[in-house]
């Protein structure tokens, strides 16, 4: 009997995994535009990091995480989301004693032991962002910004960008004690998720996709409507600020984060054709998250954005991430031993050169050679035979205009170069 992959996990094949690439690389480039470093954390933390940071009342904590005990009994979780990491290692490497505030991003996997359907797997990757040290709106706005950026570098349509106020601990209270009243005489309809969320979280309510659920809270109580003035005032520079960067949103009253350690602003960047599982972006303020796992007071602001849920909405629109490096793409097709000599000079010096550039390494047929060419994007075909070796030059095919070329053997690498140049 085979062994196959777990349940909820994928195997990322080298004919698919250019698109990651392409992302991953778009989002460095953008986190350095905004001035984001990035930082890496451990895959695996200690349990209590989670309970404490994410709420011993929230779903992962309560149900989706993998823990397990080491050879000294310690327990240990796989990271199930990444902002309490990030906060740790603030912490730990006491990074509140730099210039603040500190901005970082990752992009790593996760782990969620929950039941695997469409978007929804128990190893899935995330890019985020967090902003430590700094309470100001326009960390907030700046945040938003740079999350719905990502989605338009690449021509993603129908996006929403929604945004809401969580409001702080006393008027999260006053909230509470409004929403309680609303919903205990409703207890009855409610899925038996939200009856327990009632006695912990009854905002989380709120968020229930269950359609019962959904028609019992219209007209509940919301955030917005309990927020106190400061809060207020916050969630209103936040808006002015997107408007003034010419970022679109709507004001969702009804939204609520799934992690407690949300306050104030809270946000997602929604797509309607996932279905249910609509939400590729979330995140928003959590200023007590790195008091509470032993840091000092530090205002906290950030979004993870879900990697496999932009690629299949990039898929499923039909945009194919450009890469610029794969218009450069040389490939060098050989005949015979001493044309493969030659053949394997070229590239080395092309990829000294920083051009990418690859050979056949099974002696195929030049038809299967330039066939596997076309196949991986190549630009240039430099193609050598006993003919041409006779004759001290080579034949470059340009694969996108269906040109041929004969150049001389010495001046092949220029004329690459030259071409390439040009073209960029």
């Amino acid at each position: 009997m085979s062994i196959q992959r777990i349940k909820g996990t994928q195997d990322i094949l080298p004919d698919a995994v250019w698109p990651w690439q392409v992302l991953e690389k778009e989002i460095r480039r953008l986190c350095w535009d905004y001035g984001y470093h990035e930082i890496r954390t451990p895959v695996f933390e200690s349990t209590s990091l989670f309970v404490r940071g994410v709420g011993a009342t929230s779903d992962i904590v309560e149900k989706e995480m993998y823990t397990f005990e080491d050879e000294g009994k310690r327990s240990l979780t796989l990271r199930p989301e990444g902002t309490a990491p990030v906060c740790r290692a603030y912490v730990e490497n006491k990074l509140y004693g730099l210039p603040q505030p500190q901005k970082l991003y990752y992009i790593g996997p996760m782990f969620r032991s929950e039941n695997p359907q469409s978007m929804r797997f128990r190893q899935f990757h995330q890019f985020g962002v967090e902003v430590l040290g700094a309470d100001e709106p326009i960390v907030d706005a700046e945040v938003i910004q740079l999350a719905a950026q990502v989605c338009q570098n690449f021509g993603v349509k129908g996006l929403e960008t929604q945004i809401n106020s969580l409001g702080c601990p006393e008027c999260r209270a006053v909230h509470r004690e409004q929403l309680l009243a609303f919903l205990e005489p409703k207890r009855v309809g409610f899925c038996e998720l939200c009856r327990s969320r009632l006695e912990r979280n009854p905002m989380r309510v709120l968020d229930c996709k269950n359609p019962e659920c959904q028609r019992l809270t219209q007209g509940a109580p919301t955030t917005f409507s309990t927020l106190c003035g400061d809060c207020h005032d916050h969630f209103d520079r936040v808006q002015d600020l997107l408007q003034l960067a010419r970022v679109d949103y709507k004001v969702n009253p009804r939204l609520v984060r799934g992690l407690d350690y949300y306050r104030k602003t809270a946000f997602e960047i929604v797509e309607t054709s996932l279905g249910s599982q609509n939400a590729i972006c979330g995140g928003g303020r959590y200023d007590a998250l790195v008091e509470e796992i032993g840091g000092p007071p530090t205002p906290g602001m950030g979004f993870a954005l879900g990697i496999e849920r932009l690629l299949k909405i990039l898929q499923d629109q039909q945009i194919e991430p450009d890469d610029t490096r794969a218009a450069q793409f040389v490939t060098v097709a050989a005949l015979g031993q001493r044309a493969q000599d030659e053949a394997f000079r070229i590239v080395s010096r092309l990829r000294r050169k920083g051009i990418p550039a690859n050979m056949d390494l099974m002696g195929r047929s030049l038809k299967s050679q330039l066939r596997t060419a076309n196949r991986d994007g190549t630009r240039y075909a430099v193609i050598i035979g006993e003919d041409e070796l006779v004759k001290n030059l080579v034949v470059i095919r340009d694969m996108t205009e269906g040109e041929q070329f004969e150049v001389a053997l010495e001046d092949s690498i220029l004329w690459i170069e030259k071409r390439l140049f040009e073209a960029n």
